[in-house]
This record gives C-alpha cells, sequence and structure tokens, in this order.
C-alpha cells in the first residue's frame, strides 16, 4: 500500500552522487538504508526517502503516513545537505510541494 503524502525534492548539483552516498552512509549509523552510486533508499520511522543521482541533480522521493512526517523528512534531508554540500551554499531542495502545510 502507498502512503497517502508523497513530495519529491530536487537539488540541481554535479555532485548527486557524492551527497547520496554521504546523506545515506550517515543515515545507516540509525536506520536501515540500502545505496549505491546512483540510487538509494532510508526507511525513517516516519517515512521512507527514495534518492536518485543523476549527472546534473539529486532527487529525493519522500513518501509518508502523514504530513508532519512529510515535514520531518524534508527537514532531515535538507539539513543534512545543508552541512555536506556547504561548498555550493546549499539551503533547501526545490520541494514540488512548496508549502507543505497546505497538502
Amino acid at each position: 500500500m502507498q502512503a497517502p503524502f508523497s513530495d519529491q525534492g530536487r537539488f540541481e548539483t554535479k555532485n548527486a552522487s557524492r551527497y547520496l552516498q554521504q546523506l545515506c552512509k550517515h543515515f545507516a549509523h540509525k536506520i536501515e538504508v540500502q545505496f549505491d552510486q546512483t540510487a538509494g533508499t532510508a526507511n525513517f520511522p516516519f517515512g521512507v526517502a527514495i534518492m536518485a543521482a543523476t549527472d546534473d541533480a539529486l532527487i529525493v522521493d519522500l513518501t509518508a503516513d502523514t504530513v508532519e512526517g512529510l515535514k520531518r523528512g524534508r527537514i532531515a534531508i535538507d539539513s543534512h545537505l545543508e552541512t555536506f554540500a556547504f561548498r555550493e551554499a546549499f539551503k533547501s531542495m526545490d520541494w514540488a510541494a512548496l508549502r507543505i502545510d497546505a497538502v
């Protein structure tokens, strides 16, 4: 069964594979994660993040049972990428649902 709430984030970067692997390695300390150089899945308690690295972007598909779960997923991804991608002045992914409270 598909979770009722979903969102997709996109970060235009030539370093997508590196960031995907950094995110997955970091999250693997606490949750179940599978990944390789171009794809990863992180099973958070509040939802699932499916990540894909292309030549020019990192794409994250989030699913959750609640809007709160989506918010937590966005915060987890954005806050960690802000640390990892500081050289690119990263602040937030371009999320499809710009105002998540409107979902």
